[in-house]
């Protein structure tokens, strides 16, 4: 169906955690509220919230989860009800078939040490043989996703060890994959990031009390101080008497693989992940795509968002002027009515519209962060036609995707790649551009300031050997 494709051919979004431990005591379901709302851009299909008080009974926990946006699932009273001076929250994308509110996050278990509430972003590659190994010795499974399963391993490695922590660490040395983790034990808050460092996550701080966040935005929104990003295989624990860190887990800094598609597309541009501003990595991918695929035009334009940057950094570096072509509907989220087959509107219509006054007769330079299945690139180039532009040369911000993703990305299989069964020039004709040029791999790491990034969906070469059998549909994030 056409306009189904148009609304899957994109990249989605990955899940956004935040968590704060307030030493003052003050309760702080609002605070997490105002930084999931920061990272809705993250994942627009559930949240939650869950809260503690560290001085009280420690069996004692709240939650309130459900399926919409932030500002759709919490209402002020709700807020009020969630007290607690600890708590975390989460924002979920999740692939289709698994959007449920028994899905979303956080989760919290009830055990022998009190309460354990989970948020996790990114995906494990080993879910299927860890959750069999639960279910041997007795587990019982409310989800479908694999968080259930990590909060499963470190709640039961926390019966044998001394702390909240090392069951972490001993948790972490079995799974495998991507993951970004912000755990609230009674009297305790706990980041980890997988060795690699895939997914992002920071701490920041507030007065008295600590923030941990996928994103510096949310410290941002909240007037939080950036303090540092977790390291790749590093576990922060947060208590009473401030951090503690544990790094036992991380591996040698060129073996490290994040997610380079955090700095072409999934973080917001005023973000900052480990040390590197998102808005200048975009900048420059921009600058190295007008050295690399120059061409003569009139304007450059962005599609929005994430290709607004790059298309900036084509203008500064090529002295072709910057333009506004698109107006973005910043009120379509992803489970707007979708139309039916039988209407004219195209989904993509319904979410970008064209400015004919800034292309009408014009040679378009069109940049965008990347080409999926080609529908969705094809239309938008027949919108900037439809609205006068006498060319439109298409320059793309990352490599062509060539391969699918295990790690939290939502990049399908192979065989749905255009770029996989096409060249360069034959997508150029089935999307009708004048001209296509994606950005050259070997520029990514310029990008990100050298840091060590994973380039599996271009080239498949990946950090850790792929699962045998796909389980990205089943379990993921």
């Amino acid at each position: 169906m056409q306009v189904q494709e148009d609304l899957e051919d994109c990249l989605r979004e990955e899940c956004g955690v935040f968590g704060i431990y307030d030493l003052d005591g003050n309760d702080v379901a609002s605070t997490i509220y105002y930084g999931l709302f920061a990272l809705q851009h993250r994942g627009q299909e559930s949240c939650g919230i869950a809260v503690s008080d560290t001085n009280g009974p420690k069996g004692k926990a709240s939650i309130l989860k459900g399926m919409g946006l932030v500002n759709e699932v919490f209402v002020q009273e709700d807020l009020e009800k969630l007290t607690g001076n600890i708590g975390i929250g989460h924002v979920r994308y999740s692939t289709a078939g698994s959007s449920t509110r028994e899905n979303a996050q956080p989760l919290l278990l009830n055990y022998i040490k009190g309460t354990l509430g989970l948020a996790h972003n990114g995906n494990l590659i080993n879910t299927p043989e860890l959750r069999r190994e639960l279910e041997r010795t007795g587990a019982i499974f409310q989800t479908t996703i694999d968080s259930e399963v990590i909060a499963y391993h470190i709640a039961r490695e926390r019966v044998n060890t001394h702390s909240v922590e090392q069951a972490v660490n001993l948790a972490m040395r079995k799974i495998k994959g991507a993951y970004s983790l912000i755990v609230m034990s009674p009297r305790k808050l706990i980041g980890a990031r997988d060795p690699f460092g895939f997914k992002p996550l920071c701490i920041g701080k507030r007065e008295h009390a600590y923030i941990l966040a996928s994103e510096t935005c949310a410290l941002d929104t909240i007037s939080a101080e950036y303090v540092r990003d977790v390291e790749p295989g590093e576990i922060v624990t947060i208590t009473k008497d401030g951090i503690v860190s544990d790094t036992s887990l991380c591996i040698p800094k060129e073996m490290e693989a994040r997610c380079i598609f955090e700095y072409i597309y999934f973080a917001r541009p005023d973000s900052i992940i480990d040390n590197v501003s998102v808005y200048n990595s975009r900048i420059t991918a921009g600058k190295y795509l007008a050295v690399d695929s120059p061409v003569e035009a009139d304007v450059v334009v962005g599609v929005p968002e994430s290709g607004n940057a790059a298309a900036l950094g084509y203008s500064l570096q090529s002295g072709i002027p910057y333009g506004t072509a698109f107006v973005k509907n910043g009120y379509v989220g992803r489970t707007f009515i979708k139309p039916k087959q039988s209407n004219r509107e195209s989904s993509v219509k319904v979410k970008l519209n064209v400015l004919k006054e800034a292309v009408n007769g014009k040679r378009v330079i069109m940049i965008d962060d990347s080409i999926v299945r080609g529908t969705t690139s094809g239309r938008i180039v027949k919108m900037l036609r439809e609205a006068g532009a006498c060319e439109v040369h298409v320059r793309i911000s990352s490599p062509p995707f060539l391969h699918e993703c295990y790690f939290g990305t939502d990049i399908p299989s192979r065989e749905q790649l255009i770029a996989y069964h096409h060249s360069i020039q034959e997508i150029c004709e089935i999307i009708g551009a004048d001209s296509l040029g994606y950005l050259k791999q070997e520029r990514l790491k310029k990008m990100v300031n050298d840091l060590s990034i994973c380039t599996g969906c271009f080239d498949g070469n990946y950090p850790l050997e792929p699962p045998k059998e796909d389980i990205r549909g089943e379990y993921q994030k």
